[in-house]
């Protein structure tokens, strides 16, 4: 029996796939990838990514605004949120949301999108997708005092970066770490430490295709087919088999996402 693998964080509407989206399903379906969960960075997105949900029904979603995209937070996105994340049974997640702090001169901003998120999904009762960039001490402190007020949210540190210390501070609050291809570039020194160090209940793969593509295929154009070497990266740094890993990844993204 074929190897079964998620990727969990994919954005498939990105213009640099128009029209071979048929193409990249055929691809995706050979290397074994049976479920993708689409992430979002915008609620604008929402229709555009329901649509490829609608045309492939392995593809699951979320919706929610990118700390990127804090300028696009109106009085209106928190209910938009909240009304689309409930309006489809194949969303599975909030998100994606967080903060990245690279070059930013809106970090506030981003706090208070992030705190508004964080109790839509409380209230739909859906895990969160969590992209966090030289933010990692501001994140835990955020999250720890939503804990502590409303209750622990559970979710996912995607395409993580962040070191063995800033790691088990996530695990600690309850969140599964995905690796992508990043774990595979060679300086990658302490992502490849935290990925040895995530228990085998709490890990997931993914690509976060278009970006990132992981090696043997760094520098060109990523996509859900990649997550393969993501699997067998992690299986040579935790000293199992490629099986496990397909295992252990697939288990944990169906009880998270609910899928």
């Amino acid at each position: 029996m074929a190897m079964e693998l998620i990727d969990t964080h994919v954005h498939l509407n990105d213009k640099i796939f128009e029209g071979e989206l048929n193409w990249l399903r055929e691809h995706w379906q050979a290397a074994g990838v049976t479920k993708l969960v689409h992430s979002c960075v915008c609620p604008e997105e929402f229709e555009s990514i329901r649509a490829i949900a609608n045309q492939f029904p392995e593809v699951y979603f979320a919706v929610g605004l990118h700390p990127l995209d804090a300028q696009k937070w109106t009085g209106e996105t928190k209910e938009e949120i909240l009304r689309k994340g409930a309006a489809d049974e194949r969303v599975v997640a909030l998100g994606e949301m967080g903060l990245d702090y690279y070059k930013a001169e809106n970090k506030e901003l981003q706090k208070e999108i992030l705190k508004a998120q964080l109790e839509v999904a409380k209230e739909l009762d859906l895990p969160v997708i969590i992209h966090c960039r030289e933010a990692a001490a501001e994140l835990r402190e955020i999250c720890q005092e939503f804990w502590e007020k409303s209750g622990a949210v559970s979710g996912v540190m995607h395409c993580w970066g962040g070191t063995p210390a800033e790691t088990q501070w996530f695990l600690d609050l309850g969140f599964y770490i995905s690796f992508s291809g990043i774990v595979t570039f060679k300086n990658a020194k302490t992502v490849k430490e935290s990925a040895q160090m995530v228990p085998s209940d709490r890990l997931l793969i993914e690509t976060d295709c278009p970006y990132l593509a992981p090696v043997p295929k760094r520098g060109k154009r990523n996509e859900p087919a990649n997550v393969k070497y993501v699997a067998e990266c992690l299986a040579e740094l935790r000293n199992v088999s490629e099986e496990t890993i397909a295992q252990e990844t697939t288990a944990n993204a169906c009880l998270l996402f609910g899928i």
